[in-house]
């Protein structure tokens, strides 16, 4: 009997955290972004010597935007960049592209932004004018280039 009641909680747990949406402050990284891709591209995670490029062509990205945008070097902010390399809340559409790459998709449409933002759209509209999607079912929002919210579909409680 416990057998049973423990196969149905565990599939009813698997069948609908796909399904889940959260809400984050934080998304992913730079490095996240870029094995998600290259897995989709290449069905195959990157070797050591492709990891390896990719964090040396971040490296050098980050330090010449850090360059040429003193007063983002010296900001709370600059650790996202430095350190961690991971998108948050509050950065500029710029400043997204140059850690993760173009988005897949982008859309202004509020019912396609209602649909993904799920339980969350009430929150999510006050700010939102357009949504980029990323791998790992990230979606960012944005209101005048700044964001201003994100959703991930399929991960664990955040």
């Amino acid at each position: 009997m416990w057998l049973l009641v423990l196969v149905s909680l565990t599939g009813c747990a698997t069948g609908t955290s796909e399904k889940e949406v959260q809400r984050a402050a934080e998304g992913p990284t730079a490095e996240e972004v870029f094995v998600s891709r290259f897995l989709e591209g290449y069905r195959r995670p990157p070797t050591f010597d492709e990891s390896a490029a990719f964090r040396a062509a971040l490296e050098q990205r980050v330090s010449d935007y850090l360059t040429t945008r003193p007063e983002l070097s010296t900001s709370p902010r600059a650790s996202h960049f430095t350190f961690h390399r991971r998108v948050s809340v509050g950065m500029s559409k710029e400043e997204i592209v140059l850690l993760v790459g173009a988005p897949d998709a982008t859309t202004r449409d509020e019912a396609q932004m209602e649909a993904a933002a799920r339980q969350f759209w009430p929150a999510v509209k006050r700010h939102a004018g357009e949504m980029w999607v990323y791998p790992g079912g990230w979606q960012f929002y944005f209101d005048t280039g700044r964001l201003v919210d994100m959703t991930v579909v399929g991960k664990p409680p955040l």
